[in-house]
């Protein structure tokens, strides 16, 4: 289970914590955003600066107070939203894990940083290992998970957070040595 106590967690560059209302307006914009839209896979069609506000307000932090959801936002020094990171599917010894970016923070090594994050806050949660999906044609994603030590251990056809049928990836970082 995550251990809420552990967020915010940074690394000076970039943090994780709770997702807020406060993120609403550049949670919405990367929602919106073609490669998200394509590659995201998100639980939703579509989402609205109420949908948005309403994660943040009950879902995130009830998923978190569980332990079995983290609905996490990456963001900068000055607390602005680059993007979003979510644990789910989380056990006593494993969670998995999905992020994008906002068009604007791609290309600057945050979702690398990020995952990063995500990895220490799983590891200091007790956690043995984290696990990643991506399609098959999302370079960026494989390429990401990757260089952030996921090695990939199966490929099939399964459903994504969307509930789309797609041919996925799959990968495992373990977090204890």
């Amino acid at each position: 289970m995550l251990n809420s106590t552990l967020l915010p967690i940074t690394d000076g560059v970039r943090s994780l914590r709770l997702l807020a209302q406060q993120d609403a307006d550049r949670y919405l914009a990367g929602t919106q955003d073609p490669l998200v839209q394509q590659f995201g896979h998100l639980p939703e069609a579509e989402y609205s600066h109420a949908s948005v506000q309403h994660l943040a307000e009950t879902q995130a932090p009830a998923g978190l107070e569980r332990g079995d959801l983290g609905l996490l936002s990456i963001v900068d020094e000055a607390d602005t939203f680059l993007g979003s990171l979510v644990l789910f599917d989380v056990t006593r010894t494993s969670a998995e894990v999905g992020f994008w970016l906002h068009p604007e923070a791609r290309g600057t090594g945050h979702a690398l940083g990020a995952l990063e994050l995500s990895a220490a806050l799983a590891r200091q949660s007790g956690l043995d290992d984290l696990t990643a999906r991506t399609v098959v044609n999302n370079d960026a994603s494989k390429h990401i998970l990757e260089r952030a030590g996921f090695l990939e251990i199966a490929r099939d056809v399964d459903k994504t957070p969307s509930g789309e049928e797609a041919p996925l990836i799959h990968y495992r970082r373990e977090l204890r040595s």
